[in-house]
């Protein structure tokens, strides 16, 4: 190992300190087969009031190694009599910092993942969407926003520290490739019972100054429900789209249909729904069982049904973002909400078309007057706009001196929240 060793704590000696640093003494390198005192893996012991923080240097280890040193340490040390409560610090080597950007809108889509009802999969969906999307090739993040049970560290064994770069914008951990932030890191360990205000403040730094390494998706894990940390997202992030997860319940499908409302409101289109733990397939029989009985209410809803997702437990290991691990459930799903977001952001527009969007109030009307001139009797007439088109009828009307009637059809879509398609033929 590269570390010099150990000089033990540098709290006064106290009775507890001793027995924990004795405890201590006893959990091993599991590569170097010496204890973690001789490694110098241990900086440093801190004992308050039956409370004990061990500063450790894990860096060198693999994720999942480091993780396993951090949980023998705490394990052992619990096992001291008086200690109440034991947390592992992890200090040591920062992360790459160099060509990163700050503010989760750098990222080229973000896409969330929410649920009207707790317990439905919606962090499971989370977690393996973004682990499918990275092993897929991508640069994905994954920002933990459900504030309050912040579960997405645990499903991906990682922990803390979430360092900062020169600026003092935090940033992601590292899981296999994954950039992964959440409160859940910065805690602790401790509980999160956070009032509206401290919350709100609390995502708002995190969504302004979270230091991404240059990524491609961003998959958002929200709160249950439509309480104060989805309409702070939904009122100070670019969403492109959002994910529902649900179990095929009556009771979660009809809440399901209110939270979808609210996205649409703010125009964050529906790419679709997870069906999540509507079956299971019995390991004796071999026969799939519906965990719900009646018609699926799921068809209610009038949106695409993403993926149909048992209950599995390939669902219930930690994921990684590797196409070899990853059940298939996962990738089908990736490539599910992908294909969806390309359905809904991306538009043919026709040859010719008068293309309007960015352009000044008065830049517009020159040029929808212009296309309309050129276009002859009997031609079709087609308009790209980033606002509601519908007005330009009345202003065609007085400027070609023809009826509401003779313009037919005319007809106005708007395919994704961002544009608007016309479509008319000059009489």
């Amino acid at each position: 190992m590269p570390h010099e060793q150990s000089t033990g704590p540098t709290d006064v000696s106290s009775p507890l300190t001793d027995h924990v640093e004795a405890a201590l003494r006893q959990v091993r390198d599991p590569d170097a087969d010496v204890t973690v005192f001789e490694a110098g893996l241990v900086e440093d012991i801190h004992v308050t009031d039956g409370r004990v923080t061990i500063d450790a240097d894990l860096s060198d280890f693999p994720p999942g190694e480091a993780e396993s040193v951090t949980a023998t340490m705490i394990r052992a040390v619990s096992e001291v009599p008086g200690v109440e409560r034991a947390h592992v610090e992890h200090v040591g080597a920062a992360p790459t910092l160099q060509g990163r950007e700050v503010g989760i809108e750098s990222a080229d889509r973000i896409i969330a993942v929410a649920s009207a009802k707790g317990g439905v999969g919606k962090s499971t969906i989370a977690t393996s969407l973004a682990c499918a999307l990275a092993a897929e090739g991508q640069n994905v993040g994954l920002f933990d926003a459900d504030i309050h049970g912040p579960n997405v560290p645990e499903l991906l064994s990682v922990s803390g520290p979430v360092h900062s770069d020169e600026n003092g914008n935090p940033v992601p951990v590292d899981a296999d490739g994954l950039d992964v932030m959440s409160v859940g890191l910065m805690s602790s360990s401790a509980p999160l019972a956070w009032r509206g205000a401290m919350a709100h403040d609390a995502l708002s730094e995190l969504f302004e100054e979270t230091a991404w390494n240059d990524p491609e998706t961003i998959v958002l894990d929200l709160p249950p429900g439509t309480g104060d940390i989805a309409l702070t997202t939904l009122q100070e992030t670019r969403v492109d789209g959002v994910v529902f997860v649900t179990t095929p319940f009556h009771a979660a499908v009809s809440d399901t249909h209110r939270s979808m409302q609210l996205f649409e409101e703010n125009d964050v289109p529906v790419l679709g729904v997870v069906s999540n733990m509507g079956e299971f397939v019995c390991d004796d029989c071999g026969h799939v069982h519906a965990l719900f009985d009646g018609p699926d209410p799921i068809d209610e809803l009038d949106v695409p049904v993403l993926a149909e997702i048992p209950f599995d437990s390939a669902m219930q290991d930690s994921p990684a973002p590797s196409p070899d691990t990853l059940p298939e459930y996962s990738r089908a799903l990736a490539r599910a909400v992908s294909d969806r977001f390309e359905e809904i952001w991306s538009i043919d527009i026709p040859d010719g078309a008068v293309d309007i969007r960015g352009l000044p109030s008065d830049d517009r009307y020159d040029e929808v007057e212009d296309g309309w001139s050129d276009t002859a009797p009997g031609e079709r007439f087609y308009l790209v706009s980033d606002r509601d088109p519908t007005p330009v009828r009345n202003y065609l009307v007085e400027t070609s001196d023809v009826s509401e009637s003779e313009l037919e059809p005319f007809e106005v879509k708007r395919p994704n929240p961002e544009t608007w398609l016309l479509r008319t033929v000059r009489p």
